[in-house]
């Protein structure tokens, strides 16, 4: 199964199996079967794009491998890589940019690895130096659109640790505030918060 968020709603692409166990489809969970047709996947795109009425919606195919590949087709794909970072006190580092709470991340360079590209991310966006690289916590994608081309961005995650704990926001990246903070009691009342960024925080509280 494959989730991709667009323009903030999850659309996950499965096989026939997995669908069933969204459910029936309703007014706000659209479920729909893919016959190979690149025509349909623009349509759902384009629809997700200038609407945020769907709590989900669901593409299944016989063969997910497949309907991901014609899916990745429409897109340029764009690869970023981020953190989730934690001080000594346990508490995750949260930042605030262009009204949304989110996590330090940006785009992998050339020559980068993603773990290079987190690494240097992290460092850029709230000025810390002293940071221990853990391990990989999962995958999150997501599209927009620049210049009218249609991108398909995946970041890479990875959770960090550091004993510093002075922060300093990354002001020409609108970044207009980083703090510590506690993060079930942010789960529990998380804010704006972007849909992926949730499933990483959900992912490292497990």
């Amino acid at each position: 199964m494959y989730k991709i968020y667009i323009n903030g709603t999850p659309l996950f692409l499965t096989s026939v199996e997995e669908a069933q166990q969204f459910g029936p489809a309703s007014e706000r969970i659209l479920i729909l079967r893919y016959a190979g047709k690149k025509k349909f996947l623009l349509n759902v795109a384009d629809q997700l794009e200038k609407t945020s009425r769907f709590e989900r919606v669901v593409v299944f195919h016989d063969d997910p491998k497949i309907l991901w590949t014609a899916f990745k087709g429409i897109y340029k794909k764009i690869e970023a890589a981020g953190a989730a970072v934690f001080n000594e006190k346990n508490k995750v580092l949260m930042i605030f940019r262009r009204g949304h709470w989110d996590l330090p991340k940006g785009k992998i360079d050339k020559g980068e690895t993603p773990k290079e590209a987190a690494l240097r991310e992290v460092e850029e966006e709230t000025g810390l130096t002293e940071l221990v690289l853990g391990k990989h916590l999962t995958d999150t994608w997501h599209t927009y659109r620049l210049k009218g081309r249609r991108i398909l961005k995946k970041t890479y995650w990875f959770k960090m640790k550091t004993t510093q704990n002075e922060l300093t926001p990354q002001t020409e990246e609108d970044i207009e505030e980083a703090v510590w903070t506690n993060l079930h009691a942010f789960l529990e009342q998380p804010g704006k918060v972007y849909g992926s960024i949730l499933d990483v925080l959900k992912k490292v509280a497990e």
